[in-house]
């Protein structure tokens, strides 16, 4: 794994941070960043919705169903009501765990590794697509023998293989027990949800930065729940879930619970 920061190509950790509205980007990520909007105004919509399904989903599971364990995968930078805050707001003794590989987001991890003193947050420098690692990182901070939600939020479109995808999901949530949560989100372009605005971003996202991504079926991103049972609304736009009036936007997102 190359560790060195480059700040001459645009990389999606620091674009999504800037359409954010936050401060770790660079002039390249923000040159990015405005020409994507320029060919999808409503992307920045996309990045706040995903951040407010966070903690929609979080605040549920935690005050909902009592989950008191988080493995957040595909951290990104920090912003505000990171995992961590949103969860220990409702359970001071809930236990985060954060796994990201990009050096980027490891020189922030420190703004992550706060914690309410009842609780625990961790950071693991792990590759999404090294689950099996994740597992035994994850085991040293949370016990596996009671139920942790696992998060991907906006992670697996940076997996193109679906079938290697789909073996993350499987890996991760064969390593949790019963009671257990998978939470999801997916950009699509899907035209229910206004998706073909995404066709001409993507692809010059993959000309112009990194890492490339890759957009899912509704069909592809139902495949990940295999063997779970959905919370409602089930599958919807990410930012109507929990928030059935709100705008669509082109990022599925659900909630499953391992029976």
């Amino acid at each position: 794994m190359n560790n060195r920061i480059r700040t001459d190509i645009a990389h999606n950790a620091r674009v999504w941070n800037y359409w954010l509205g936050g401060k770790d980007n660079y002039p390249v990520d923000r040159a990015v960043g405005d020409q994507v909007v320029a060919f999808h105004p409503g992307i920045g919509e996309v990045a706040r919705a995903d951040r407010a399904f966070l903690g929609r989903a979080v605040t549920r599971l935690a005050a909902g169903e009592g989950v008191r364990q988080f493995l957040d995968v595909g951290t990104g930078l920090p912003t505000a009501d990171n995992t961590h805050e949103v969860a220990q707001r409702i359970a001071p003794d809930a236990r985060i765990v954060y796994v990201d590989n990009d050096p980027i987001v490891l020189t922030h991890a420190r703004a992550l590794l706060t914690s309410a003193p009842e609780g625990v947050t961790a950071y693991v420098d792990a590759d999404a697509r090294d689950p099996e690692r994740i597992v035994a990182a994850a085991g040293e901070t949370l016990d596996l023998s009671r139920p942790v939600a696992v998060l991907l939020l906006g992670i697996l479109n940076f997996v193109p293989d679906t079938g290697e995808a789909r073996r993350v999901v499987r890996t991760l949530m064969d390593a949790v027990p019963s009671g257990s949560f998978l939470v999801l989100t997916h950009p699509t372009l899907d035209p229910e949800l206004g998706g073909e605005a995404n066709e001409a971003a993507m692809a010059f996202w993959n000309e112009n930065a990194t890492p490339p991504i890759t957009a899912r079926t509704r069909e592809e991103f139902t495949s990940f729940f295999e063997g779970l049972e959905l919370l409602e609304p089930g599958i919807v736009s990410c930012s109507r879930w929990g928030a059935p009036e709100a705008a669509a936007v082109a990022q599925f997102g659900a909630v499953g619970r391992k029976p």
